[in-house]
């Protein structure tokens, strides 16, 4: 198989790509940092369109590639519209053009949290941000307007490749470097979800990839169980063997500038329903997570 990878230099990019390639699959890696004919623009239709074309003999597009900082979305929405929304738009009609199916990513923040036990694939979003709803109208353009689409949601994603986007340090590095600077460390324990290792995201996407036309749709794809960030960063200075002092911090002692949901979690249940699920507790993707950066 040959897949394109748009937002390859991503922080869940770069592991798909590498996913691929130990596969056996030929990859090809587009990204808006790049300064030559594989460059693309996802808002920009006009750069879609080459881009896709010069490599329509890919049998997969995969697309990465989002406004994914959600203070910067809340600060300027209509940009957000433009990548998130009007972006999949441009993926969608453009794969249609070269007949090749669009596998998106998409996220836990389409949902409001307010149904305090895992969400499945059927039910409905109400997204509480402007990167929420700016991505729920990347799900529906595909919908409504791609021949061949996967929609893939994920959730609390870290991974071992830096996230520019949020200032290149996901949450396990950050707790890991608090805890080296300070001899307390206080986390929020009211919100809710699943954090999920970006490798197991892209072994389950090459799984996925291979299964053919009639596994078409919308699925959820994180770890498996949930847990709070407090209990997250718990585990995370067990594994790590530190001695810093974890507490829970107190309501509302850290200002929040924008909306999120207290509870995401999501149910892998589409991929169990095709039985193609693959994904681990989201213990084992923190284990191999340190191992792999940290070698604890």
């Amino acid at each position: 198989m040959k897949v394109a990878v748009i937002g390859a230099h991503g922080q869940l990019g770069k592991d798909i790509c590498e996913a691929f390639v130990s596969n056996g699959d030929e990859v090809v890696e587009l990204d808006i940092e790049r300064k030559d004919n594989q460059w693309i623009d996802i808002a920009d239709r006009d750069s879609v369109s080459k881009a896709l074309k010069r490599c329509s003999d890919c049998d997969l597009v995969i697309n990465t590639a989002a406004m994914h900082n959600v203070e910067a979305c809340e600060d300027d929405p209509e940009k957000a519209f433009q990548v998130n929304g009007v972006g999949s738009i441009n993926l969608s009609l453009t794969c249609n053009e070269i007949d090749k199916p669009l596998l998106h990513i998409s996220t836990d923040y389409v949902f409001d949290g307010k149904k305090q036990k895992p969400y499945d694939e059927s039910d409905k979003p109400l997204p509480l941000n402007v990167y929420g709803n700016t991505k729920l109208s990347g799900e529906h353009f595909i919908e409504s307007r791609a021949k061949k689409y996967f929609i893939l949601r994920v959730s609390g994603i870290y991974g071992k490749n830096p996230c520019l986007a949020k200032g290149g340090r996901n949450f396990v590095d950050l707790m890991l470097k608090l805890a080296q600077e300070r001899e307390e460390v206080r986390v929020v324990d009211d919100e809710v979800l699943t954090p999920t290792f970006t490798e197991d995201i892209a072994a389950q996407i090459v799984k996925l990839a291979h299964t053919g036309e009639a596994r078409y749709g919308l699925y959820h794809c994180t770890a498996e169980s949930w847990c709070s960030w407090y209990e997250f960063a718990k585990e995370i200075f067990t594994l790590a063997k530190s001695d810093v002092t974890l507490n829970k911090a107190a309501p509302g002692e850290f200002a929040v500038k924008v909306n999120r949901p207290r509870y995401s979690v999501l149910e892998n249940k589409f991929l169990k329903d095709q039985k193609l699920n693959i994904m681990p507790p989201w213990q084992d993707g923190l284990k191999r997570y340190l191992k792999i950066k940290y070698n604890i």
